[in-house]
């Protein structure tokens, strides 16, 4: 049986002189290119980036989203489906003690099983962030990174600002794929996107950490599209989650492969002619050259473009009508001085966006729920608001929230398209009284636009983290992640994980 260190030393082996002796980027000599296509000026972009192209807007955001993608990682630790998954690996695959599992206190498993069973964590409630166009960035590309961390010798773990250079790489190589296709910025309705640019940006994140040259990592690049790509018939099911799981182990195991000199086509991001690259999920795919930072003006996509951060664990467009509903909400407890009566209620019209997948009349499970413009609409008229408690077994069932989806009616205006940033949220009640009560939402608490405050988003955290750490636990991580730009390596952080 070979020991704890015996183990991190294999994996240490295969990854130490892909990474030079764990040098910066700024030392690992380029392979000079012939001719610079699309793909090989994304090898470059990620292997050239460095920390001082981190702007203090970009660093900020940054750590936002790791505090939020560790929290609900946290919190999915405490669901089926996590186990679900867990029990596989741990079942299936001989134990390898290297790298930490979200609320597992003392377990590891090997750094791609880490990075799987962690990132289903990060997905398994639907509470994780959400960038424009749609895609779940972080949890595709931050527990790879913390695998990887958690491999490497304790003299050689990444600073705070590796980290978080390697994590924004994994972020801005997400963005700048979805914007090639104009289809992107639409609800999706054939491919769930993570699972397709969080399996290349989980690779590209994972490349920079590792100190790849432009060449290794534009092989890793194209290995993560032959491991790309998962159908939207399984969004509201178990194992949409194991799409973001399947896309940082995938992303991470395509790093590996490259720094062990596997090559694969140099034009998999190329629009070329009879070549299928990432134009066989894109039919509009239109792509041009990533510019160095130093060429180009508008630096990372996240100075420009903020998250989405959820208050309840449902599909994003969830958001708006929750919100919409709970102004109803407000009007009638004024109006009547209590709690909500279905008897009270005669019909319910929600104006929503044509979207099917998130049209789901009478929901039977949580993940249906969570994708459920009904639900999330009568929850909230009954309540005021939606919470994670809002979909356990004895609050689906109730029998007033069921009187209420009997009387709903969708409606898909024409100035209301499936688009996360331009869509909107109506909800209009007709009461037995014949008084008609109207609530609307343009941009939810926690869009892009408006974003969570830090307390909100800290609040969130709490809650989330606190349901399997101490709260001493909770607080040190939080301050380590505020700090991380700071530490000289991430073990302060990954103390607290394990």
């Amino acid at each position: 049986m070979l020991s704890t260190l015996q183990r991190s030393t294999r994996y240490w082996s295969a990854v130490s002189a892909a990474r030079g002796l764990h040098k910066s980027a700024l030392d690992v000599a380029e392979r000079p290119a012939p001719e610079e296509t699309v793909t090989s000026s994304f090898g470059r972009f990620i292997q050239s980036v460095q920390p001082r192209h981190l702007s203090p807007t970009v660093l900020q955001r940054s750590k936002r989203m790791v505090l939020d993608s560790i929290g609900v990682g946290l919190l999915g630790s405490t669901t089926d489906v996590f186990d679900l998954a867990l029990q596989h690996c741990q079942h299936m695959y001989a134990p390898d003690d290297v790298s930490f599992v979200y609320g597992r206190q003392g377990m590891k498993l090997s750094p791609t099983l880490a990075a799987f069973v962690n990132g289903v964590a990060a997905h398994s409630m639907d509470f994780d962030d959400t960038w424009h166009p749609a895609t779940h960035p972080s949890g595709a590309v931050l527990p790879a990174l913390l695998a990887i961390s958690d491999m490497l010798h304790n003299n050689s773990k990444p600073s705070g600002l590796d980290f978080l250079t390697a994590f924004n790489v994994g972020i801005e190589i997400q963005g700048r794929l979805m914007r090639f296709s104009n289809k992107a910025y639409n609800i999706p309705k054939r491919f769930h996107p993570p699972s397709v640019v969080g399996t290349l940006g989980s690779a590209a994140a994972c490349a920079r950490l590792l100190s790849l040259d432009r060449h290794q990592c534009s092989n890793a690049l194209a290995i993560a599209a032959s491991l790309a790509g998962a159908p939207m018939a399984n969004a509201a099911t178990q194992s949409k989650p194991l799409h973001i799981g399947n896309a940082s182990r995938l992303g991470l195991e395509a790093a590996l492969l490259a720094s062990r000199g596997l090559e694969a086509s140099p034009l998999v991001l190329d629009a070329v002619p009879g070549v299928a690259g990432l134009s066989a999920f894109y039919e509009d795919y239109a792509p041009h050259p990533i510019s160095s930072l130093e060429e180009d003006q508008h630096s990372f996509l996240l100075e420009t473009q903020d998250i989405a951060f959820k208050r309840f664990p449902a599909h994003l467009g969830m958001h708006w009508i929750a919100d919409a509903a709970a102004v109803v909400h407000k009007i009638l407890v004024g109006m009547k001085g209590s709690s909500i009566s279905p008897n009270l209620v005669q019909d319910i019209l929600l104006k929503v966006p044509l979207s099917k997948y998130i049209n789901r009349p009478f929901p039977e499970t949580e993940h249906q729920a969570r994708h459920s413009f009904q639900f999330n609409a009568c929850t909230a008229l009954l309540d005021g608001e939606v919470t994670v408690e809002s979909f356990q077994p004895d609050a689906l069932l109730r029998p007033e929230l069921h009187a209420l989806l009997s009387r709903v009616r969708l409606e898909h205006p024409h100035d209301n398209p499936a688009n996360f940033n331009i869509m909107y949220g109506e909800v209009e009640v007709t009461l037995v009284s014949g008084d008609v009560l109207r609530g609307r939402c343009d941009t939810f608490y926690g869009h892009w636009r408006n974003p969570l405050s830090q307390e909100s988003l800290q609040k969130k955290f709490r809650s989330n983290a606190g349901t399997v750490l101490s709260n001493e636990r909770v607080e040190r991580l939080i301050e380590a992640v505020e700090g991380l730009d700071h530490l000289d390596n991430c073990k302060p952080l990954l103390a607290q994980l394990q």
